[in-house]
């Protein structure tokens, strides 16, 4: 159920039965005496190494293990990193250094009476066993692993699920909190004023996209775009509002929000040109003033060239550029404005791309504006070019890069 309400996600499953020891031929031959439910039955060593593989973005070779044979069978199935991992098994909870890589923990809470039909349904439809057999299998094994090994590991647990699928409004907490904790970087548990647009197949899409040094300029233009249009959408959300009532064409009366009306763009030339229509777009009639940050010779002096609205210090203010990189233009746009009268507080400054570098600068000395941008990437190369990046975005997006 959580797989299916993440369907825009990527999201992987990963059996702990899939890291049972292969029985040898004196185990195999006595297989009804061998506890499947003890830790020592599972390979957690393998089971680590998989996990951490995952963790860290890398793919990895899950064990094809056969219930029947009670072997590994080849070939092992491989697994490429994803957005969500899900470790599901009875055990999971058992070693301390599983646990540690979690990042939620959640144990379902079952009736012991509909644990065992079900067991006995399982093991003799999919394993091929009789009801006797998996009975005396309960008594002499599971039961007693239960108690000795599952249950205590329930004080582990960060959510305890009654009545496991059948519990919607659980399942839909946790989807919610995945959801919430997908869009959260690293950083914004540094710093609450950057905001990341939650993640999706169509955004990493684009940014695939607009990445890709091969991308024609008409191509790149149009999801550039849209994917600027998104990061601005997202902007004007955390624009304050006030209640207003409105009578409807049926003569009900609809109580909704007044947007806010003092407001103005601020391009950092020319970059930040490309965000302008989208700009536009949504906020019609919209007021746009221009700032120039030129880099003269080696000493690091900037001259900075302005053009901004009169009663720019009564406004809210949406600064544009698409990629934030080491933060220094960011810093003195930012400077200027506050110069100008701004208040910190009204300052949303939106980009595609923000280098880590660039969010400590700006978040550090500008503690009260907002950042929001659709991806945070690795950093900085050695001649400062944001990594992985997508090139000079003003170059590629006006076609001056042949220039």
């Amino acid at each position: 159920m959580i797989i299916e309400q993440l369907h825009d996600q990527r999201v992987v499953l990963v059996n702990q039965e899939s890291f049972y020891h292969s029985l040898s031929e004196e185990e195999s031959s006595r297989v009804h005496e061998y506890n499947f439910d003890h830790p020592d039955a599972f390979d957690t060593e393998k089971l680590l190494s998989c996990m951490e593989n995952l963790k860290h973005g890398r793919p990895a070779d899950i064990p094809n293990y056969d219930l029947k044979t009670h072997r590994n069978v080849s070939p092992a199935r491989k697994v490429n990193p994803s957005d969500v991992i899900i470790l599901e098994g009875i055990l999971v909870f058992h070693d301390s250094h599983v646990r540690e890589l979690m990042n939620m923990k959640i144990f379902v809470d079952t009736d012991a009476d509909i644990r065992l039909a079900r067991r006995i349904c399982r093991d003799t439809v999919e394993k091929g066993r009789d009801v006797r057999t998996v009975l005396d299998q309960y008594s002499k094994f599971v039961k007693p692993a239960f108690d000795d090994f599952i249950l205590p590991t329930k004080k582990y647990a960060d959510i305890i699920i009654p009545r496991g699928g059948d519990n919607h409004v659980a399942i839909d907490l946790i989807v919610q909190h995945i959801r919430t904790k997908l869009g959260q970087h690293d950083l914004c548990k540094i710093y609450p004023n950057l905001y990341v647009i939650q993640s999706t197949f169509q955004i990493r899409g684009m940014h695939t996209l607009i990445r890709d040094a091969e991308t024609t300029k008409h191509d790149f233009i149009f999801y550039a775009d849209r994917l600027i249009r998104l990061v601005v959408e997202h902007g004007l959300g955390h624009l304050p509002f006030k209640e207003k009532q409105v009578i409807t064409p049926t003569g009900a009366v609809y109580t909704g929000v007044e947007f806010c009306r003092r407001l103005c763009g601020i391009s950092v030339i020319r970059s930040g040109e490309s965000m302008e229509n989208a700009l536009r777009a949504c906020c019609k009639g919209i007021k746009i003033g221009k700032i120039l940050i030129h880099r003269e010779g080696d000493n690091g002096q900037q001259l900075i060239y302005q053009n901004l609205p009169k009663d720019i210090s009564d406004r809210h203010v949406l600064l544009l550029d698409p990629i934030l990189g080491t933060g220094n233009s960011a810093v003195q746009a930012i400077s200027l404005l506050l110069q100008k009268g701004v208040q910190e507080g009204n300052i949303i400054f939106l980009n595609l791309i923000s280098a880590p570098q660039g969010v400590h600068a700006v978040c550090k000395r500008f503690p009260r504006i907002k950042i929001v941008t659709s991806e945070i990437e690795v950093g900085l190369n050695d001649d400062y070019r944001v990594i992985p990046g997508m090139g000079e975005f003003g170059d590629r997006y006006f076609g001056t890069d042949n220039d």
